[in-house]
């Protein structure tokens, strides 16, 4: 299959992989460099959702300082997952997950059901570990909270950075986020180090724009291998996804069913399970809306990172190989883009991102 965005195109394969509970028809999304990701991962940020519906004020940074995940429900959530044809597990240092992330995928390794090879974990560098010399110990950080000897893919969360130090949410005595100017093409520098220490097979990058990207294609000796943005029908990303693409990169959508917006105070934005748009195309293929929502991101050649707690859900959202939208669906649900962004934090650092057009 080949998907065509801008004339650049990308190749998936397939793999039938047998489980005790069926046979799974999975994707991968494979790069003209040879890099090969599976197309739907699990996301395992599990935030408290209650209590930011209750504090729609809390700033982000507050929210995530407070976050302690149940890991024994992240690692039968893995577990399950893994049951039903993931083999993608994204977490991240800030996500406070990766314990339970690794514990199962050990413990399916463990039972026989899968080998490491078969599965394919990303992690994040988080703002306080942007220095140069940071990153490596950071890395394994988190090899020792997955109890993994590597990770697949390595991002930086984002280009905006904290000052270094213990905190992950470092602030001053008057409660202002404290920011480094440390530049992310140093950052980088420590990122190909974990390459070349054989701590991560591959690096790359989250939250950046075109310009941000391009300084370090033009300097690095590793280049990114994929890029980790929000995506979904109302945030399409076209410019940077088709900019991606010609720079053999691949993109991983986060948020790709919309979700909690950390800006202006609000608790939620625009739902695209009630958009009428969607919920008619819905209809048509007999599918869920997210389940077209994801749909409509695989045909543009966008891997997704749905997140759920709920084994129905996660089930439903890898349910995604067995139609394929019409091209006039497909420009439907284009056209539901408002430029509409969920996530816009930290406007005033010096790196923030999403000034730019894209």
């Amino acid at each position: 299959m080949c998907y065509d965005i801008n004339t650049h195109c990308i190749h998936t394969e397939r793999l039938i992989i047998n489980l005790k509970m069926a046979d799974v028809d999975i994707a991968w999304t494979t790069t003209e460099s040879g890099f090969k990701m599976p197309t739907v991962a699990l996301g395992t940020l599990m935030e408290n959702i209650k209590a930011l519906i209750k504090k729609p004020t809390v700033a982000l940074g507050t929210l995530m300082e407070n976050i302690e995940p149940d890991n024994a429900q992240v690692a039968q959530l893995v577990r399950d997952a893994i049951d039903l044809g993931y083999r993608h597990f994204d977490t991240a240092q800030i996500y406070r997950s990766e314990p339970g992330v690794g514990k199962g995928i050990r413990d399916k390794i463990e039972s026989g059901d899968v080998k490491r090879e078969d599965i394919f974990v990303t992690t994040k560098l988080w703002r306080n570990a942007h220095g140069t010399d940071d990153v490596v110990p950071s890395l394994r950080s988190s090899l020792q909270e997955l109890g993994l000897d590597y990770v697949d893919l390595f991002l930086i969360h984002w280009p905006t950075a904290f000052q270094s130090g213990p905190n992950q949410f470092p602030k001053d005595e008057v409660g202002k986020f404290q920011y480094a100017s440390i530049d992310y093409l140093d950052t980088w520098k420590g990122m190909e180090s974990c390459v070349d220490l054989g701590l991560t097979k591959y690096i790359g990058l989250s939250n950046y724009n075109s310009k941000q990207i391009q300084r370090i294609l033009d300097t690095c000796r590793i280049k990114p291998v994929n890029l980790q943005i929000e995506v979904h029908p109302y945030l399409s990303n076209s410019k940077l996804v088709a900019f991606c693409k010609s720079h053999d990169i691949t993109v991983m959508a986060y948020s790709p069913l919309g979700g909690f917006k950390w800006r202006n105070g609000e608790t939620e934005g625009p739902s695209i399970f009630n958009d009428s748009t969607i919920q008619a195309i819905a209809r048509k293929y007999e599918k869920s809306p997210a389940q077209i929502a994801l749909r409509f991101q695989l045909q543009r050649g966008v891997a997704v990172c749905p997140k759920s707690s709920k084994k129905h859900r996660i089930a439903e959202n890898i349910n995604v190989f067995d139609f394929t939208l019409g091209p006039e669906d497909m420009n439907r649900l284009l056209a539901c883009d408002r430029n509409y962004r969920l996530n816009a934090e930290f406007p005033d650092h010096p790196f923030y991102p999403f000034h730019e057009n894209f």
